[in-house]
């Protein structure tokens, strides 16, 4: 490896320590670090990382609420060659216990606010045994702080190759169970890049954490106001009031905004108690506007785009298609997109195939899943599991998944994995689930379940079975009792039960 000719997450840190030692990189609650301070913080990570022997390839899991401990760990990981995994910090115990098992951290930074009970609960499931729990919120021998210590702030500049994996984000259980995508150093990097030529993401940038960063849409723009030199202000998690004064107390520009969420901060502000016209979004309504400023980048002009987590975030960005036939404009730059038949053939234009992708910003793989790598990057593309169309002025339109997938306030929900929950309890025969509209979250779960011969399970039964084992927000709203579940051949036939239990409102459902 050739250092002249690389850079990776750990240089971006160097140089902008170097570049811009004073200028502010993370705000978090009383904590405010310059790019000087944030780079001996991460130098301090890296080097109590390496004394719990932390190296390249060992993962490191974050079961925790948004902090800037993210990013300066992300950063720290990246000096060493290791992969730090944000975990999603709603799952229940044994899901926690799960991503223990399968992605075999070194290390777990752990938080008891919230996550105490179910990662107590993961501990007692999980196989797996970490080297150490430290906790992020805890002030005693076993706390984040008092670990960092009396780690040095000295920087060891181990050589590293930026193609190797930083990053692990769990997918959505496409496949019955939850797979950890590898994002390396090049793939954050080059998509930090295409989305800041999307967003204008210059010197100064603001941008508060509102999502999740566990969540991609999240996490990108965190990296990518990193890296052009922004701040960074974190929020452990979405609270419309606190949002409004943060946007206000530190003039934010830009945040992870689902509708649900912009609703809730016009409703907080609807007294126009918190100045937030530094934040720049796609118009909404009037009262909505009169708040904010309009947002007249590409990425505003035409938010969004079509992604997924196994590409860094963005594939294509509306931006790029102003004015054209696709709902979802053109690839990043950093990309070379396809629509595929099964045989893996182009398709020509006007058709529907599977979107496949290549370039810089692909994953590397999922962990531990040779099979499931070898199908979704055969002939050398990343076979996306998505449908999707070029037009005849070569933008692209999003058709929809090629499995079934609900799309609930911005998070994935499979039916596989839900349907799975559904047949383990002992009085359900048979299950199916379907997505129906619903006017605060896009869609909402419905569950056609039949019981086993003398059952008297109900639909409150059924509903807490679930929440004990997924993730609440992947549970059933509502379950319907059927005689059968109607079936085409051997498989369910989810078109005979949109039609009969008013299922509807998938992600590409709108588009021609």
């Amino acid at each position: 490896m050739n250092q002249q000719h690389t850079l990776s997450l750990g240089d971006i840190a160097r140089e902008n320590r170097r570049g811009r030692p004073q200028a502010t990189a993370v705000v978090d609650g009383q904590v405010r670090l310059t790019y000087t301070a944030l780079d001996d913080r991460v130098n301090r990570v890296a080097n109590a990382l390496a004394a719990q022997g932390v190296a390249a390839g060992d993962r490191v899991l974050w079961a925790g609420q948004n902090s800037f401990r993210v990013l300066e760990l992300l950063l720290a990981c990246a000096k060493l060659g290791a992969i730090l995994c944000p975990a999603n910090w709603r799952l229940g115990g044994a899901e926690l216990a799960f991503a223990l098992d399968d992605l075999r951290p070194r290390l777990v930074i752990w938080q008891e606010a919230e996550l105490g009970p179910r990662l107590a609960e993961a501990r007692q499931l999980a196989e797996h045994r970490p080297t150490r729990w430290i906790q992020h919120d805890g002030t005693g021998p076993d706390s984040y702080e008092e670990w960092l210590r009396s780690a040095p702030d000295i920087d060891t500049e181990a050589e590293i190759d930026p193609a190797t994996p930083v990053l692990a984000l769990y997918t959505a259980a496409f496949d019955s169970r939850p797979n950890a995508a590898l994002i390396s150093q090049q793939a954050i990097l080059t998509h930090n890049i295409a989305l800041a030529l999307q967003r204008q993401i210059e010197p100064g940038f603001v941008y508060l954490n509102s999502g999740p960063l566990y969540h991609v849409g999240t996490l990108m723009f965190c990296t990518a106001t990193f890296h052009l030199g922004g701040t960074n202000v974190f929020m452990p998690c979405f609270d419309a009031v606190s949002a409004c004064a943060l946007i206000e107390a530190e003039r934010c520009q830009s945040a992870l905004l689902f509708p649900q969420m912009v609703d809730e901060l016009a409703k907080a502000n609807a007294d126009r108690r918190y100045d937030i016209s530094s934040l720049q979004v796609t118009p909404g309504d009037d009262a909505w506007n009169a708040m904010v400023s309009v947002d007249n980048s590409p990425w505003g002009r035409a938010l969004g785009g079509y992604g997924q987590t196994e590409v860094a975030g963005m594939a294509t960005y509306n931006g790029q298609g102003i004015g054209g036939i696709g709902s979802h404009g053109r690839p990043s730059p950093f990309l070379q997109v396809r629509m595929v038949d099964e045989r893996g053939d182009e398709v020509p234009t006007g058709e529907v195939g599977e979107i496949v992708a290549r370039g810089p910003h692909v994953m590397s793989g999922y962990f531990d899943r040779p099979g499931l790598n070898a199908e979704r990057q055969r002939g050398g593309w990343h076979h996306t599991g998505d449908l999707g169309r070029r037009e005849a002025d070569g933008t692209i339109t999003f058709i929809g998944s090629r499995g079934r997938v609900i799309k609930s306030g911005g998070e994935n929900i499979y039916a596989a994995e839900v349907e799975r929950t559904l047949r383990e309890h002992p009085g359900v025969a048979d299950a199916a689930v379907i997505g129906v509209p619903d006017t605060r979250w896009g869609q909402s779960v419905k569950a056609i379940v039949t019981r086993t011969p003398g059952s008297g399970a109900s639909e409150a039964d059924i509903i807490e079975h679930c929440r004990t084992l997924i993730a609440s927000y992947k549970k059933p709203r509502t379950v319907v009792f059927a005689e059968a579940i109607p079936k085409r051949g051997f498989m369910t036939d989810y078109d005979l039960l949109d039609a009969e239990y008013d299922g509807g409102g998938y992600p590409g459902s709108a588009a021609p």
